[in-house]
């Protein structure tokens, strides 16, 4: 075995595979931003992003204390937050990071150490539940088209001669289609950023919902959903709201105060 590979079915280099890198999910308006920046990148292009640690100075050896902030840096996306806090994790089952070239070459970039759960700062909420709202308004508009056709004597929108004789009104030769039900179609997941605003302005009509009615007001896949519902919201195990989701109080937060703005 050559030094640095694994040999199975293709080659694998593993000379990183004992570097400890960090795993973030951040929201989508941070990764468009990123990948805008990394296609018009060059030698000389400055840092998309950087990251404040904090420490306590009194006990420097305590993990707990440690705090992380992104900080974003010429933004071409108006009105996104420049502001995150990372909340980190050690509780997540073991990862490795791997990449491909374009020529194919698969490769072992490390380890996870940590995890890390991007959320705007307090500071900057505002900012970006306006933007929440600016994009859900988009989403909303519905684009209508109209299209002219080229033979204005409509000769296809009309039964042409003979063709009534094959139209029968016999309603014993049709047969019924059988109906569809619901949860025999097959639901179609819709981008997570435009997801995450319906789910803002539901929540803006009633704090509490149950998955049910959620997977009914958004027609998404249940497993799809709860992945959605446990970053912004809480599960209610107990209380005259058991069974049911409200909006995490950072979230909540904003969505309060649009109520009071309305």
């Amino acid at each position: 075995m050559e030094e640095g590979y694994i040999h199975s079915d293709i080659n694998v280099e593993a000379s990183k595979a004992d570097r400890s890198v960090w795993l973030m999910k951040c929201p989508p308006v941070v990764s468009k931003a990123w990948q805008s920046s990394a296609a018009s990148a060059s030698a000389d292009s400055p840092p998309v992003s950087k990251v404040v640690v904090s420490l306590d100075l009194l006990q420097p050896d305590d993990s707990s204390a440690l705090q992380f902030t992104m900080e974003m840096a010429g933004s071409e996306i108006v009105n996104i937050p420049k502001s995150y806090s990372l909340n980190m994790s050690k509780d997540f089952v073991p990862m490795g990071i791997f990449s491909e070239s374009n020529q194919g070459r698969v490769a072992v970039e490390g380890k996870v150490e940590h995890k890390f759960d991007m959320k705007p700062h307090h500071a900057n909420i505002e900012e970006y539940r306006k933007m929440c709202r600016e994009r859900t308004n988009k989403s909303m508009v519905k684009n209508r088209q109209i299209q002219v056709l080229n033979n204005d004597r409509g000769v296809h929108m009309r039964p042409m001669p003979g063709m009534m004789g094959f139209i029968t009104s016999n309603s014993k030769d049709k047969k019924k289609a059988a109906p569809v039900k619901g949860a025999d179609m097959k639901r179609t997941r819709r981008d997570r950023g435009e997801l995450e605003d319906i789910m803002f302005k539901l929540f803006e009509r009633q704090p509490n919902w149950t998955l049910k009615q959620l997977v009914q007001e958004t027609d998404q896949p249940p497993q799809f959903l709860k992945e959605i519902l446990n970053e912004l919201c809480v599960y209610n195990k107990r209380g005259t709201n058991q069974g049911t989701y409200e909006l995490k109080p950072e979230y909540k937060k904003s969505v309060e105060d649009t109520d009071a703005e309305t």
